[in-house]
């Protein structure tokens, strides 16, 4: 009877071991969650958190450039694959952002493609890319990035965000698509929305986006 007793209490003992275990990792993600969604408090209504499943990405990832950007990799581990990004790729690392971008976030970076940068007036990029350059290109690049995890669904027309750059970027949704702008210049639309990464989410955009002078 004794050793029955004993072995029951063993057996129950595991299963609230266990259950404690999944608790605190489940305690941990919640509250990661809800860090989130109270920091995007003001901008996400209810229709937006429908799943944050899906705002952490589909496993398959999301195809740039035929090539699959998966959610366990950070934003520049997916960046460095896709070829089109490949001129911001390089400005990030030459302004020393890329261990930033690396981090644990979340960011929303809205990625300009090799063509965006093409666009910009001649020997700016060039400009931009050299050593004394650094800060500039620092603070043109950040302007491209917000703090925390914004999908295409919490994007709203007329919608300002506060960029890691500390300037505003304004957004503007027509017919479904999402345009990001400085409030003055022609603004940039997003291409290829919600490639989620483990740190944030990327959208790639076609247009470079300048801040305006203070």
């Amino acid at each position: 009877m004794h050793k029955h007793l004993r072995s029951a209490t063993l057996a129950l003992f595991s299963v609230a071991t266990l259950g404690f275990g999944l608790s605190s990792c489940g305690d941990n993600k919640t509250a990661e969650t809800t860090t989130t969604t109270e920091s995007m408090a003001t901008t996400v209504d209810s229709t937006t958190m429908l799943s944050d499943s899906a705002r952490m990405g589909k496993a398959e990832g999301v195809l740039v450039d035929g090539v699959a950007m998966t959610p366990d990799k950070t934003i520049v581990q997916n960046a460095v694959m896709a070829t089109s990004v490949s001129t911001l790729v390089k400005a990030v690392q030459a302004a020393g952002l890329d261990g930033t971008l690396s981090g644990p976030g979340p960011f929303t970076v809205f990625a300009p493609t090799n063509a965006a940068f093409d666009k910009l007036p001649n020997g700016a990029l060039a400009g931009l890319l050299k050593p004394e350059s650094k800060d500039k290109l620092a603070s043109v690049l950040t302007y491209h990035v917000i703090q925390g995890r914004l999908v295409a669904q919490d994007l709203k027309d007329g919608q300002e965000l506060t960029t890691v750059n500390g300037a505003k970027l304004k957004v503007s949704v027509k017919d479904g698509v999402v345009m990001i702008g400085n409030g003055k210049d022609a603004p940039a639309t997003v291409q290829i929305a919600d490639v989620i990464s483990s740190n944030g989410v990327t959208h790639v955009i076609d247009g470079v986006i300048l801040p305006l002078a203070q």
